[in-house]
């Protein structure tokens, strides 16, 4: 895979490098400390084999996927409960199959609340369970190895240290390249971190969580933690169920739309009077919303790229495009401002 070594991340009182080239290939940049790369903006594909979306089969999923590779979006990430019992796993093995090169796949094991038909019942951060997780992902998507294997949710039944030792075991074994953490609180990542330093373990080098304008808790302790950890943030639902792509007004609501189907007491409660001088900016600034909300995203420190779902190439391309904006501290301070945490 093409992939360059990342630009310096800036000071905070320099303007933010360009994301995307001169050439138009999209900026990657390091997740963590040890090296992996990741485009700035990564593909969500938890879509991929939902009953009733664009994605629920194979032609729609190889038209997401084509649209990614070729606006150089190369984080792909899913998990094994995506799509129900691994399907989005298995769509994404099937089309990316002689293309496993051109990507970087992130996935996820052990979610608390699902239960995998395949995959024993025992504690899901325990050394058997995750042997049985990754030899089930790795079937299904088709590889020998994954980029990123993330423990989607704590474990409170299984020292994290046991987590940590398997994992790294896997690591060293060449079956994974690195591992992370998802919607861990802040004092088990630290706790992560010292057991993996214990024992001179590579570590966690991501910590994922739901991140966004509307959704800014993170800010606390968890973001802090993994900027202080050397950790790469990748939030998800970065656009807070599309309210921020600049699709939704306080009187518009696009009733085709996923929210409005299925949640629409998200539209009804969001901040309109913040988010109608949020457009207001953008409108001054030239920009869509769209470009505004990934622009502040990836400003922010350890963010390493925003994992945003799409249904059809035009939403994977237009996010892609997003990523071109980027603001000034003077941008980020001002938008910061009107969405307090």
């Amino acid at each position: 895979m093409g992939i360059v070594r990342p630009t310096p991340r800036p000071g905070d009182d320099e303007v933010l490098d360009a994301r995307i080239g001169e050439d138009g290939a999209m900026q990657q940049r390091e997740l963590g400390r040890h090296g992996l790369l990741v485009s700035a903006v990564g593909l969500g594909c938890n879509n991929f084999g939902r009953v009733g979306s664009a994605t629920e089969g194979l032609d729609g999923t190889a038209a997401v996927l084509d649209a990614a590779i070729s606006n150089g979006v190369t984080l792909l990430d899913t998990a094994d409960m995506y799509g129900g019992n691994g399907l989005s796993e298995r769509l994404m093995g099937e089309v990316l199959d002689g293309r496993r090169d051109d990507v970087v796949i992130a996935t996820k094991f052990g979610h608390a609340e699902v239960t995998m038909p395949d995959l024993p019942v025992i504690p899901k951060g325990s050394r058997d369970y995750v042997h049985a997780a990754l030899d089930a992902s790795m079937d299904r998507l088709r590889t020998d190895v994954i980029d990123l294997y993330q423990l989607h949710t704590p474990d409170p039944a299984t020292p994290i240290a046991e987590t940590i030792e398997v994992l790294e075991e896997l690591r060293v074994a060449g079956r994974i390249r690195a591992y992370g953490a998802s919607q861990f609180p802040a004092a088990l990542l630290r706790e992560a971190a010292a057991a993996a330093s214990a024992v001179g373990a590579q570590g966690f080098v991501s910590a994922q969580d739901e991140y966004s304008l509307l959704e800014r808790g993170v800010e606390v302790d968890r973001l802090p933690a993994a900027v202080e950890l050397g950790l790469g943030f990748l939030p998800f639902f970065p656009l807070a169920n599309g309210l921020l792509t600049g699709k939704f007004t306080r009187s518009e609501r696009p009733a085709d739309t996923r929210i409005m189907r299925q949640r629409p007491h998200v539209a009804d409660a969001a901040p309109w009077d913040a988010m109608e001088a949020y457009a207001a900016f953008c409108e001054r600034r030239g920009i869509t919303m769209l470009e505004a909300t990934f622009g502040w995203l990836l400003a922010q420190p350890g963010l390493a790229s925003v994992i945003a779902g799409a249904t059809t190439p035009a939403q994977v391309t237009a996010n892609a495009a997003a990523a071109s904006w980027v603001p000034t501290p003077d941008d980020v301070a001002e938008i910061s401002a009107l969405f307090p945490a």
